[in-house]
């Protein structure tokens, strides 16, 4: 079952033994409310998850209705519950198939066609007069599909109110209901957090609402106008103020919806225009694709860089990615981003941007006697420890020698450390996001596109640049990792072996490992009772940029299991194996890199297709929104296929002209 995930910052609460209530089984509670000739309408849905909040009972029922039509089950209103002014204030929505019919009587009974389907939603009437979901199971019982041909009664069935319910005739009506593909979440609550100066603020002051200059708003709404009539699985979600003005914004287009299916495991959130005081206020989700290359997962404007705000933003991204959660996020350190995390990624490893920190130590350090001997002090416990007590007592050295016990800033960074010293990081999977060496940066996705008195209109005309851009550089990556082989350096079996699975720019950082491989010089071992035997592999290292030092690095090698373990922890880091790992097992007559360390997510034979993979059953083919979706799904797989060589190309272009002219035809003769 999908995780629940609330888009409000109120706490859902029943506070249903205060009320002055009765309750009504089954679908009389409803009855009154459906229209006998409404056909359910629009695009695939989301599924839902607790805190979703609509306008009306009515809106509820179309929303799961439409839903269950398109995962291929039937609705039904278990319960409805009335207070005694016979206002409806609760109700359950229920699979068809649940519970069980009353036993009959008859001489010949209907056969028993429910399953006691555990399927349903519960949602209730809250204080801003708003239905809201308070509580999901996604789970059926039985076997669903949407082309199984099945009419469910509840299909054929509209709640009156709602806004969807429009009959389109013509190509013209068709493009605008796009414009109404969204979903309107409000945030509530006035939750604060205690933070340092210099970091985002909880104050509502200032924040109601974005500050848009002449044309913004205008510029917002045609962009996304024209994605939606393009890209039909756009999507966006607006959070308004309670004077109906743009609050918060949140997008993603198809690329990067189906982008995190195949590389969400690490995700890092970009705040740099907030903290930086740009005048565009973008958040960006970033992942890193099968080349290293960075991802773009989803934008946001935030009004204000509040904890709501935040917290916000990433729950409309997670609706936005089905409610699947990272397993590690990568943000600033913030207290207002630490608590949105908390908040809305409980399960998630929450990860603390390394280099934005250390960029911070001139401005926070600079300052103190003796700045430099600190800042090679911090350098050294922070890259260079290699176990948790040598962070620690290099740490406390460098705190007592320098008299920096009471520094505000140093103790913060401590009570984080193990979200962002590396030497507390070796356990988890980061993909190369986070960078873990000196002199390392992260780069902005938007680089070269946005700075900080980039307006909102010229940045919305150069986003679809930006993405153009970084299209073009992982079609070009593919191609030459399909196409060209990569020089190897050496003879290596392990080389040779990822040459043959790898895409060109990860196999040219392994390559740096192989290399290094030959020059450790040194490799001992030091326990070789039981199945894990232990290694010492020296390294001679680059310290402060200037000097070299000889290092003993740790290697545990399980024979059995053909698993090997070294204290430096790249493989976690990278997603590849060190040098000195490479050591024992070559040492140890091994000449493939065993399996677990090959990492799916790095190969270049798997196909991508950067195409939403929703049903195709349930079409409805007099319905031209539903036409008009499906056509476009289709052909955007052809053109994924076509695009990789030029045969196809030209094969497609010639299919494609030879369908028009028979289109042409037909609409010829009628």
């Amino acid at each position: 079952m999908m995780d629940g995930v609330s888009l409000n910052t109120d706490p859902v609460v029943d506070d249903d033994a205060d009320a002055d209530e009765f309750e009504i089984e089954g679908d009389c509670g409803m009855a009154e409310c459906i229209s006998q000739s409404g056909v359910i309408q629009g695009e695939n849905p989301l599924p839902p998850v607790v805190g979703m909040e609509f306008d009306s009972y009515e809106d509820v029922y179309y929303f799961y209705n439409y839903y269950a039509k398109e995962q291929g089950f039937g609705v039904r209103v278990s319960n409805t519950w009335y207070r005694k002014t016979k206002e409806r204030y609760r109700g359950k929505l229920s699979c068809s198939s649940a519970g069980f019919k009353k036993k009959s009587e008859a001489n010949r009974p209907r056969p028993e066609t429910r399953t006691g389907c555990p399927a349903m939603i519960k949602f209730r009437l809250m204080e801003n007069k708003r239905w809201r979901i308070i509580e999901v199971e996604l789970d059926h019982n039985h076997l669903i599909s949407p082309v199984s041909g099945k009419i469910y009664k509840s299909h054929k069935q509209l709640g009156i109110g709602t806004k969807r319910a429009l009959q389109l005739d013509s190509a013209e009506e068709v493009q605008k209901v796009r414009l109404f593909r969204t979903m309107v979440i409000d945030v509530e609550g006035n939750g604060s957090v205690e933070v340092s100066s210099g970091e985002f603020r909880s104050s509502h002051n200032q924040t109601s609402q974005l500050r848009l200059k002449d044309g913004d708003a205008q510029a917002i709404h045609n962009y996304f106008s024209h994605l939606q009539l393009i890209d039909p699985n756009f999507f966006y979600v607006v959070d308004l103020n309670e004077k109906g003005c743009l609050r918060n914004l949140f997008w993603s287009n198809t690329r990067s919806r189906v982008a995190y299916g195949y590389f969400g495991d690490v995700v890092a959130v970009d705040t740099t225009c907030l903290t930086d005081k740009y005048q565009v206020p973008l958040v960006s989700f970033i992942g890193v694709n099968h080349h290293g290359q960075s991802v773009l997962l989803g934008c946001g404007l935030l009004a204000g860089d509040t904890i709501e705000a935040c917290t916000w933003l990433f729950r409309a991204w997670l609706t936005c990615m089905l409610g699947r959660p990272p397993q590690v996020i990568i943000t600033d350190q913030c207290r207002t981003l630490q608590a949105a995390v908390t908040d809305v990624f409980p399960r998630a490893f929450h990860c603390l941007c390394l280099p934005r920190i250390m960029q911070k130590v001139p401005e926070k350090l600079g300052g103190l006697y003796e700045y430099e001997s600190i800042r090679m002090a911090l350098n050294n416990a922070v890259y260079y420890s290699l176990r948790p007590e040598e962070f620690e007592a290099t740490w406390e050295d460098m705190i007592h020698h320098y008299g920096l016990r009471n520094h505000v800033w140093l103790q913060m960074l401590y009570e984080d450390r193990r979200q962002w010293v590396p030497v507390f990081l070796k356990e988890i999977f980061l993909a190369g996001m986070l960078p873990t060496r000196p002199n390392e940066v992260v780069e902005s996705f938007f680089d070269g596109y946005l700075n900080k008195h980039t307006s909102l209109k010229e940045f919305l005309d150069k986003y679809d640049q930006a993405l153009q851009a970084n299209h073009q550089v992982e079609v070009l990556a593919d191609m030459e990792s399909r196409n060209s082989g990569f020089m190897l350096q050496s003879r290596c079996y392990f080389e040779l072996q990822l040459a043959k699975l790898y895409t060109n720019n990860i196999l040219r950082k392994f390559e740096r490992e192989v290399e290094g491989m030959y020059s450790c010089f040194c490799t001992r071992k030091i326990n070789g009772e039981g199945e894990v035997i232990t290694y010492m592999v020296r390294e001679q290292i680059e310290v402060d940029g200037n000097r070299r030092e000889s290092r003993d690095f740790k290697v545990l090698y399980y024979a059995t299991e053909m698993e090997v373990l070294c204290v430096c922890g790249l493989f976690n880091f990278k997603g590849y194996l060190c040098r000195h790992a490479l050591r024992v097992l070559h040492q140890n007559g091994i000449e493939e890199i065993p399996h677990q360390y090959v990492v799916s997510r790095w190969r270049k034979d798997i196909k991508r297709s950067y195409v939403l993979n929703h049903s195709n059953g349930g079409i409805d083919i007099n319905n031209p929104v539903h036409r008009y979706d499906h056509l476009y799904k289709c052909i955007m797989q052809v053109v994924e296929e076509a695009r990789k060589s030029e045969v196809r190309y030209k094969d497609t272009v010639q299919a494609l002209d030879q369908i028009l002219r028979k289109l042409n035809l037909v609409e010829g003769r009628l």
